[in-house]
């Protein structure tokens, strides 16, 4: 089942074209990995997929739906998890209240979602012995497991994940890895992966390399060449 589909996208700022005719799809209960040297338009794709940037043309669908008209927190509710490059944890709120943060984006909100969902905690069991700490204190490699944790509890049908390991220790590196497998296994959800560590890459099922805004080669991971990997991945 085709989950995300994105047909002839085109993103400007200004008038400096960013994103040029992209098509990429993603079914449902797989991982993607879009790859790409720095600059070349793959935050500005993820930003594009969750309203953040309105693309002049092409279309967006969402489980055969068209959210081309949606605002971000609609397309939230539809079913668009994030995890931005950075994190984006908010410092001074606890991990808890991070969390909760997360269950917006289901029915109701917060006002009838406030019981976090222990799968979080079976992921990412550092998460429940940090409750009441801070989330500005937490390492690098903690801040992504929460951002992650976070975007699982809106209830997801895609999972947006921007550059989760840049700046993370190997083992914590590791883990998120066995975590977004065990994600895609047990929940059945698709993940699209913007993604430079060459290992975490080949977890996924299909790539796709953009070069200069637009899509220009694709295929199995299994089938990733060394030449792909020397042209499009910075390490």
């Amino acid at each position: 089942m085709t989950l995300l589909e994105i047909r002839g996208l085109n993103t400007y700022y200004g008038e400096s074209h960013i994103l040029r005719e992209v098509d990429i799809t993603v079914d449902k209960g797989e991982m993607v990995c879009l790859i790409g040297r720095n600059g070349v338009g793959k935050t500005t794709l993820l930003k594009s997929l969750i309203g953040l940037i309105i693309p002049r043309t092409g279309e967006i669908l969402l489980a055969g739906t068209s959210l081309n008209r949606e605002p971000p927190h609609k397309r939230a509710r539809g079913g668009i998890g994030y995890v931005p490059q950075g994190r984006e944890i908010i410092p001074h709120l606890t991990v808890e209240e991070n969390l909760l943060l997360g269950m917006e984006a289901l029915p109701g909100g917060l006002a009838k979602n406030k019981i976090i969902d222990p799968f979080v905690f079976e992921l990412f069991p550092i998460l429940m012995d940090f409750l009441p700490r801070r989330g500005g204190d937490l390492s690098g490699g903690q801040q992504q497991q929460l951002a992650i944790g976070r975007a699982l509890l809106g209830k997801p049908k895609l999972l947006l994940l921007d550059e989760p390991t840049e700046g993370i220790q190997p083992n914590i590196v590791q883990d998120i890895e066995a975590a977004v497998r065990r994600i895609i296994s047990e929940t059945g959800i698709g993940v699209l992966l913007v993604e430079q560590h060459l290992h975490f890459v080949r977890q996924a099922d299909r790539y796709y390399a953009m070069q200069r805004g637009g899509i220009v080669a694709s295929g199995s991971t299994q089938e990733l060449s060394q030449e792909v990997v020397e042209k499009f991945l910075s390490v």
